[in-house]
């Protein structure tokens, strides 16, 4: 179960959740405390346990199941996974009820449907040239619930730039599945724009979070266009779905780097006072 979490990828779900309770002025918050578990190993199955069990077909073409990046399952593990799903996550989301205020609540559900309908019919956003990009906008939804958990008002600015930013990774990583997706006949953004196109894509998404970042943080919006420039420049010099794959790495490191330097600069903010 902790391999189907992808923990390497947790990151998405805790980090946004973690810089919303420090924009929302508190360096700890019990308060939170229950959001933060929950977006680890429970939220992090339900995403990617769902995923696998409607991939199966692409899974078993694609090299990179069964590592770090990824499990590979069997239709026999269906129904365990279905088990770890619910018995991870209803507690939490039986204690979310009981406890949040209602808009917390409805971003928080729209935050599970988006994800569970990205791999599961009838809607299967992965599957839809665009609309899978889109939906990772996601993964950034922390940042406005949390601070309406904790009772005050999302950081807007930072909300929509990571909105942004998400959707131009996720169609950035995708790019090294195009060989894999296109066998299995799934048109995704990347397979529909193809390399270069991605390039424009993910660039034009990218070059909007940094505005918004800017309009945030100075110093994390200059972090954030010099990665994401990066990568976009490596992979126009050299527009192949291997390119694409080599610089995974660094694209998975990325928001470690970027939340870093969040990170740093508002607890230590909060810290010496100067953050309110």
């Amino acid at each position: 179960m902790v391999h189907i979490s992808r923990p390497v990828l947790w990151v998405n779900t805790i980090g946004p959740a973690v810089l919303a309770m420090w924009l929302a002025g508190h360096l700890w918050d019990w308060g939170a405390l229950a959001l933060l578990l929950w977006l680890t190993l429970p939220f992090n199955l339900l995403i990617y346990g769902v995923n696998d069990i409607f991939d199966q077909d692409t899974d078993a073409l694609n090299p990179r199941k069964g590592t770090l990046e990824g499990a590979r399952i069997v239709s026999g593990e269906v129904r365990p996974i279905w088990v770890g799903v619910l018995v991870t996550n209803i507690p939490f989301l039986a204690y979310f009820l009981w406890t949040l205020p209602a808009d917390a609540l409805l971003w928080m559900g729209l935050y599970l449907l988006i994800f569970i309908f990205y791999s599961a019919p009838p809607l299967r956003f992965k599957a839809r040239a665009y609309l899978d990009s889109l939906s990772n906008a996601a993964y950034a939804f922390p940042m406005v619930f949390v601070p309406m958990a904790l009772g005050t008002s999302p950081v807007w600015a930072a909300a929509l730039a990571l909105m942004a930013w998400s959707a131009a990774k996720h169609t950035f990583d995708a790019v090294q599945d195009i060989d894999e997706d296109e066998a299995a006949g799934i048109v995704t953004t990347a397979v529909r724009l193809g390399v270069r196109g991605v390039v424009l894509w993910s660039g034009i998404w990218w070059a909007v979070s940094t505005v918004g970042f800017a309009l945030v943080n100075l110093p994390v919006a200059v972090v954030n266009a010099l990665i994401s420039g990066w990568l976009l420049y490596r992979l126009f010099r050299s527009p192949s779905v291997d390119t694409a794959h080599g610089l995974y790495r660094y694209s998975i490191a990325f928001p470690y780097v970027a939340g870093a330097v969040a990170g740093v600069q508002l607890a230590a903010a909060l810290l010496l006072g100067w953050y309110p």
